[in-house]
């Protein structure tokens, strides 16, 4: 537990009483300014910075809507709306059930290809795809992220999602081997699978490993062109028992165990949720060293 008996942790960092309270003066001094700018603000003033030397942030604006969710500070009501805690109600013709697409294998469906969400319209038709098909529907992705539309030969055929990995899960972190210390600095260069869909018109074998294992070689790369680093592991749950995460297991993804179905707000542990499987899969040989630094 933090000394300091006023202080709270909030995204892998412990906030001081006083450093909380130098946030809400911030707030207080700059009526005009925006969440973000806030939170870029913030970041200069207490030195919150990635090792690339960019602000986290990303992370200081969940931190600051954490901090407001406890009662500790105010922020100015959202420039623009994104609908949090709302049914996702978007339906458009283009995410309609499509014509059957079967296969025997993915090479006769034709080319993959992963297409970056990268404008507003394509946003909001990929989360308009979840929330129709995906069994947890359209949930928004905290922090740094990036989305895609999976083609074959043409077709939309598949829909990941990529954010931030999850603070705290034994079988992982026994995996890696590192230390609570090491996971605070660390953890920004893992990278969580948060989404995977095969539309349900879609029939394929092997369809899913194939699309995994493109996944892999591409989002390093574009996470990197977009956020300043790159990422050396990934990491994604598998509900248990609706699925057995056979398609991780063919795309050389590594069980690292199960959770213990608590959920990150589970302090009584009453074990209400669902048990997953840890699947991880490392980016670079050398991700232990590069974790554990």
């Amino acid at each position: 537990m933090p000394a300091d008996p006023g202080a709270r942790r909030y995204c892998g960092r412990v906030f001081s009483d006083q450093q909380i309270h130098q946030i809400t003066e911030l707030i207080a001094n700059c009526p005009g300014a925006s969440r973000a700018e806030l939170s870029r603000r913030v970041c200069a003033q207490l030195d919150w910075h990635r090792d690339d030397g960019r602000p986290k942030d990303m992370s200081c604006r969940v931190a600051m809507l954490r901090m407001q969710r406890d009662g500790l500070l105010q922020l100015p009501p959202p420039r623009n709306g994104n609908n949090n805690g709302k049914p996702y109600r978007r339906r458009t013709p283009q995410a309609e059930p499509g014509t059957p697409i079967r296969a025997t294998s993915p090479r006769d469906l034709g080319k993959l290809t992963l297409h970056l969400v990268t404008d507003r319209r394509d946003s909001h038709l990929h989360n308009e795809y979840l929330d129709r098909y995906h069994y947890l529907g359209y949930q928004p992705l905290p922090g740094a992220q990036l989305r895609y539309f999976v083609r074959a030969g043409g077709h939309l055929v598949a829909l990941l999602g990529f954010g931030a990995a999850a603070w705290k899960t034994r079988p992982r972190d026994r995996f890696i081997g590192w230390t609570p210390g090491q996971r605070q600095q660390r953890l920004y260069r893992v990278v969580n699978n948060a989404r995977f869909l095969i539309l349900p018109w879609v029939e394929c074998r092997n369809l899913a490993s194939a699309i995994l294992a493109r996944a892999a070689r591409t989002v390093a790369r574009d996470w990197e062109a977009h956020y300043g680093y790159r990422p050396v592991l990934l990491e994604t749950f598998v509900e248990q028992p609706r699925f057995r995460g056979i398609a991780y297991q063919a795309a050389n993804w590594i069980c690292a165990g199960t959770t213990e179905g608590r959920g990150k707000l589970d302090v009584h542990h009453q074990h209400r949720l669902p048990k997953k499987t840890v699947w991880l899969y490392p980016l670079d040989r050398h991700f232990r060293r590069l974790l554990c630094q």
